[in-house]
Order: structure tokens, then C-alpha cells, then sequence
């Protein structure tokens, strides 16, 4: 039998799953290929390290305690919270939204002038924005 053959098969000959005759012959190879029988031997050692259960056994409350340090945490940062945070912030916001208020009404009043002052001024611009009483459409397309 050829190398090639045996380390194809010998997975199955150290898990004894091949027949009685491959086991046989894959055995004689193995006693005259000291190559093949130091893979062998190789491969054994692996697959008993892959077979002993490393594993460890968990504690079945591990994720309960772990959950509930989580939920103390939580509730920790919660409470370190300042209180005049939690005050403030309302309060300012409230402050700031009433001055919106205030300031939206004050632009939205007309402007109050005294017109006794400003009565040479309103009547320099007044031509310019009011020109339809110093000079008629109808006389203008006339001409």
C-alpha cells in the first residue's frame, strides 16, 4: 500500500471504522513505514487531545449574576445623576421657549411711530412707495 493511501485512510484506522482487511493492511504499512507510523502516531496524539473534554461546566446562575451586576450598574449611573441637572434642564428649556414666545409677538407688531416727528420722512417716501395719486396710469398711457 502507498503512503498516500494510508494517510487517506488513517483517520478512519485509528477511529477503527475501516474493514477488517484495510485495517490489516494499513497496520503492515504502518509496521514497515516508519514515516507513515511517526504521522500515526502524530495524528493519534491530536485526535486524543480533541477527544479529552476541555470544556469546563459552566455555573448555571453565571448569567443571572451577570445580569443582574448589569442592572445595579445601570441603576448606579442613573441615581449619580445630579439633581440640579435634572431640575436645571427643564427650567431652562422653559425659559428659553418663553423668550421665543415673547420675541415671535414682539416682531410680529407694527412697528408704533409718532407721527409728528416723522412727518417730513413718511412724506419723502411716500411718493415712492404711493406714486398712483402723483401721477395718474390713465393720463400716462394717454400720451
Amino acid at each position: 500500500m502507498k503512503c498516500n493511501k494510508v494517510h487517506n485512510k488513517l483517520i478512519f484506522f485509528l477511529e477503527k471504522e475501516l474493514p477488517v482487511s484495510e485495517m490489516e493492511q494499513v497496520q503492515k504499512h504502518l509496521d514497515e513505514c516508519s514515516e507513515c507510523a511517526l504521522f500515526a502516531a502524530e495524528m493519534k496524539n491530536t485526535l486524543s487531545i480533541l477527544d479529552s473534554d476541555k470544556v469546563r461546566d459552566e455555573n448555571p446562575f453565571f448569567f443571572t449574576r451577570v445580569k443582574a451586576r448589569l442592572e445595579n450598574q445601570a441603576e448606579e449611573q442613573l441615581s449619580a445623576r445630579p439633581v440640579l441637572t435634572k431640575v436645571l434642564q427643564p427650567v431652562a428649556f422653559s425659559i428659553i421657549l418663553l423668550l421665543g414666545i415673547y420675541g415671535g409677538f414682539k416682531l410680529g407688531q407694527a412697528p408704533k411711530t409718532d407721527f409728528a416727528d416723522n412727518s417730513l420722512s413718511e412724506q419723502e417716501m411716500v411718493p415712492y412707495w404711493n406714486e398712483l395719486d402723483a401721477e395718474p396710469i390713465e393720463s400716462f398711457l394717454m400720451e
